[in-house]
């Protein structure tokens, strides 16, 4: 008998190499307000090698896994929230390992956790006089008051960053420092005002093209011998509108419900698609329409191949 010992699960809503033309590797594919709001809705939660693990949102963008998606490189990832409550929803409640997690390219975290220090992602307050407020005045906001030392010199001092580190160029592309480009947005949450500047620099051009990566791991022992399969999907959008984001959320659904209307799918009710009834036909019509999974035998290593306490 077969018995799943790591289920890891990434995705990540990224930009394509071709019309990949930023330092961050990124532009927003899906809504803005939640990528600068990621992280926030509580400590990410998982296990791995039956060991539990939590990750305080103020450590969440420098506690990352490297992932190796099979054709398409190298990325990075951080935790998604609260993985736990998917033992239930998968049955999986004896599992060693659960973990899912956003994916990013190698890098982004690191120069996003700038602005998660400074307190730019903060929704929970309302700044003053947002709307005649240049760029780099919201920048200013966060760091102390000195009559002497300029604005970029006090936030490299602040984050200790190096003039040579790619991350400080990163910060100047958003142009975090412009004197003349205003906010303006009336009673704006730093993390709204983020977004706007963010949008700037990283809103999909009509020809941009978007990218959805997605990997699964699945370990497994099957007649006492452990082994692990690496699923992994890489779908490149057509332009600013019809995008792999839009392909890879949409196309499900409509099929659902086709098979719903069409009466092939029977099970009456709101219903997670984890059944073979569902799943199957969905699954098999997205690799008509080019979305397919590609499966690759790997060795089982786990977290902990020497069984060190973790």
């Amino acid at each position: 008998d077969a018995e799943l010992l790591l289920f890891e699960s990434f995705t990540g809503g990224l930009v394509a190499p071709e019309s990949d033309d930023n330092l961050w590797n990124y532009k927003f594919t899906w809504n803005p307000r939640n990528v600068v709001l990621a992280g926030q809705g509580g400590t990410a939660k998982f296990i791995q090698e039956g060991t539990y693990k939590y990750i305080p949102y103020h450590k969440l963008f420098r506690r990352t896994e490297i992932l190796h998606v099979n054709g398409s490189g190298k990325f990075e990832a951080y935790p998604n929230r609260d993985s736990l409550k998917y033992r239930e929803v998968y049955g999986l409640q004896n599992i060693l390992t659960l973990y899912r997690g956003t994916i990013r390219h190698i890098g982004f975290s690191r120069a996003w956790n700038m602005f998660v220090q400074l307190g730019m992602t903060d929704d929970s307050y309302v700044m003053e006089g947002t709307e005649n407020m240049s760029y780099r005045d919201f920048t200013n906001s966060f760091l102390a008051y000195n009559p002497h030392d300029s604005v970029e010199l006090k936030l490299r001092s602040y984050l200790k960053i190096d003039q040579d580190d790619i991350i400080w160029e990163k910060l100047l592309e958003l142009d975090i420092f412009n004197p003349n480009k205003k906010v303006g947005l009336k009673n704006a949450t730093p993390a709204q005002i983020l977004q706007k500047i963010l949008m700037d620099s990283w809103t999909l051009k009509k020809d941009d093209k978007d990218m959805i990566v997605m990997q699964h791991k699945f370990g497994y022992t099957y007649q006492g011998e452990k082994r692990q399969i690496e699923s992994s999907m890489v779908v490149i959008g057509e332009d600013q509108t019809y995008t792999a984001m839009a392909k890879t959320v949409g196309l499900p659904v409509g099929i659902a419900t086709l098979k719903i209307l069409n009466g092939e799918i029977k099970t009456p009710g709101v219903q997670l698609p984890i059944t073979k009834e569902v799943y199957e036909p969905i699954l098999k019509e997205l690799e008509e329409n080019g979305i397919k999974f590609k499966e690759i035998k790997v060795p089982y290593l786990g977290y902990n191949p020497n069984n060190v306490n973790g």
